[in-house]
């Protein structure tokens, strides 16, 4: 098919979802045949859907946000500039901000990634805040492996979750931590070096 029955082709996708009442904001919007959008879903300038994603009611998807076979639930709101990649699955009124992907990764209802982040393989609960920065480190160099994050638990800015590892349910991790074992529930895990160094007369090379 060349760009111009291409062209033709989203124009009658996007025509069919404004039909039945999603909200089409803009330009440069790519959706595939097999998407399926709920009512009351607003698609931002840029966004591209892509596979067999579904998305829920009363969204909103974008500016630039790029899905790909992943379901999001209802009242979620996804963007600006994010990557969602297959086998994802996000509940109700998740929120995924800033520059965050996600891969392979399961979000509870209400829970929330909103800036700079990366969770591959993983399964996280209900209600859970996952701080700006915070990465799970599912890839050892042959092997993928999982995080599991349980309800109500907070995640801090700049943590990295090594997998395999499990955070418990209320459980908090504090900004900067490295965690490499299970964290139990309804604790504070801090992973920190004890004593900020000072180098004096530094300069840089």
């Amino acid at each position: 098919m060349n760009s111009n029955l291409r062209m033709e082709r989203n124009a009658e996708i996007l025509r069919r979802h404004e039909e039945n009442g999603v909200i089409i904001w803009g330009f440069g919007i790519f959706i595939d045949e097999d998407v399926e959008i709920g009512e009351g879903t607003e698609i931002l300038p840029g966004c591209i859907i892509r596979g067999e994603t579904k998305i829920g009611k009363n969204c909103i998807i974008g500016p630039y946000a790029v899905i790909n076979d992943a379901k999001i639930g209802n009242d979620s709101t996804i963007g600006p500039f994010v990557n969602i990649r297959p086998k994802s699955e996000l509940g109700k009124k998740v929120r995924i901000g800033n520059f965050v992907e996600i891969k392979a990764t399961s979000m509870g209802d209400g829970s929330k990634a909103s800036h700079l982040s990366y969770l591959g393989d993983a399964e996280i609960g209900e209600d859970v805040n996952i701080g700006c920065g915070a990465i799970t480190v599912n890839y050892d160099g042959s092997k993928k492996h999982k995080t599991k994050v349980e309800d109500e638990a907070f995640i801090g800015c700049n943590v990295n979750l090594i997998a395999p590892v499990n955070v418990g349910k209320e459980a908090f991790v504090a900004a900067g931590s490295t965690i490499t074992k299970d964290v139990p529930p309804k604790v504070l895990a801090i992973s920190r070096k004890k004593e900020q160094k000072h180098i004096k007369d530094w300069k840089r090379p």
